[in-house]
């Protein structure tokens, strides 16, 4: 579904990547994107703390209920999960040509739509939690190969530099 969804967007979405030529403003681009990633994981946070809030709770460090539970770990989840996003997003914005730098934004969206459809799921049940996860780690998975087969067999002389 990813695949579909990234190429229906890539190619029925009116817009383009500005003209990037430079890895640093390759960089700062990617890095402007990846703040709209943080905006499930930010509406996460102020969702568990206002749980955590009303919880009744008389012990603010005993045993969590469970949904307060559902937002501590989804918020965990996150925030790991956009670590390794954000930086195979940087790595792949140095290796993909500037007609595909499209796909930076798109992978952003895709990342935060995805989260949410998670952190929906998992509320319901964990047993549906699967396919929010695999929006999410399965486009990671192919950022990840695609910037090792850059790395060591497009340009293996400049691995280093």
């Amino acid at each position: 579904l990813c695949p579909c969804l990234l190429y229906g967007a890539y190619i029925f979405l009116p817009f383009d990547a500005p003209l990037l030529p430079t890895v640093s403003a390759r960089l700062v681009y990617t890095l402007r994107c990846a703040t709209f990633a943080t905006f499930p994981i930010v509406l996460g946070m102020i969702v568990s703390g206002i749980s955590r809030l009303c919880s009744s709770a008389l012990e603010p460090f005993g045993e969590l209920h469970r949904e307060v539970e559902i937002h501590r770990t989804y918020v965990s989840q996150s925030v790991h999960l956009f670590i390794l996003y954000f930086f195979n997003m940087a790595v792949l914005a140095t290796y993909l040509p500037q007609e595909l730098l499209k796909l930076i934004p798109l992978l952003t969206g895709l990342f935060a739509i995805s989260r949410l459809i998670f952190w929906m799921s998992y509320a319901i049940g964990r047993s549906f939690r699967a396919f929010g996860f695999s929006m999410t780690f399965l486009p990671l998975l192919a950022m990840l190969l695609w910037n090792l087969y850059g790395m060591f067999v497009l340009e293996p002389e400049n691995l280093l530099s």
